[in-house]
């Protein structure tokens, strides 16, 4: 699993000029799943971007997490994260398919909510072709992927 994590003052998500979600100050978190990701990928990113330090406290930064401040966060499933080119053109194969990668990412979403407060959640429209409006704060942008698993670990999940 993999995200890019923006901290921002504002975003939103819109869809046909609809706003579907929005937040204030808080990360803004690109979603994408991979093929193979299982609930142990979901785990990893949910305890890893809760736990981020990438806001400052008395001008020192690095020292607060979205949770510290009580922030909200705004997740968007984002496939094209899993593409590699095939010349000029991305192929995303390595990307979990539709249905399947709806009900790893609402597991993804329910996790953050039971693992801070579900208020603070926010999304876009899975599948939907979506307009992001990201005001970044920083700017600040980390990558996070979660560790490969070994395929005894994988059959586990299963």
């Amino acid at each position: 699993m993999r995200a890019v994590i923006q901290r921002v003052k504002a975003a939103k998500v819109t869809v046909l000029d609809e706003l579907v979600s929005s937040i204030g100050p808080g990360l803004c978190v690109l979603v994408g799943i991979k093929a193979s990701d299982t609930a142990k990928d979901v785990e990893y990113l949910v305890r890893k971007i809760l736990a981020l330090r990438l806001f400052e406290e008395e001008g020192k930064r690095w020292q607060k997490s979205v949770k510290d401040l009580n922030l909200e966060l705004l997740c968007v499933s984002q496939f094209t994260l899993y593409h590699r080119l095939k010349g000029n053109k991305p192929d995303f194969s390595a990307a979990m398919k539709g249905e399947e990668a709806q009900e790893l990412y609402n597991h993804f979403l329910d996790r953050l909510g039971q693992s801070y407060d579900s208020s603070k959640i926010k999304d876009g429209k899975f599948g939907a072709y979506m307009q992001v409006h990201i005001e970044n704060d920083g700017p600040v942008t980390i990558n996070l992927e979660s560790p490969e698993q070994k395929d005894t670990d994988r059959e586990v999940d299963k």
